[in-house]
């Protein structure tokens, strides 16, 4: 994954899509760079334009609708909420305190 992200900082950047520059983004990022992996992926990348395919991946979404709410439900609903956070927040505390004491 890093690889394909080092490729679109590169073209973000727009600098050169080489190998070169591509180490030199995984080797900042702190990855390990895997030779033949980066050689492979330069070798897939030509010939490709990768705005074409950025454009291409941008697929708008569609949002659910969201059903309405009688106002005393979603209170119920927004207490019961609050209480199961309270309650996992001292349930993790909890399991800390048992890794120090």
């Amino acid at each position: 994954m890093e690889y394909i992200y080092a490729t679109l900082l590169l073209h973000s950047t727009g600098q050169k899509i080489n190998e070169e520059n591509i180490k030199k983004v995984l080797t900042a990022s702190g990855a390990k760079v895997d030779e033949p992996k980066v050689k492979a992926l330069i070798s897939a990348l030509e010939g490709v334009k990768i705005e074409d395919v950025l454009k291409q991946a941008a697929i708008p979404t569609a949002v659910a609708p969201i059903a309405k709410e009688e106002k005393t439900e979603g209170k119920k609903v927004e207490e019961k909420k609050a209480e199961d956070e309270g309650k996992k927040a001292e349930e993790a505390a909890g399991g800390l305190a048992s890794l120090f004491g």
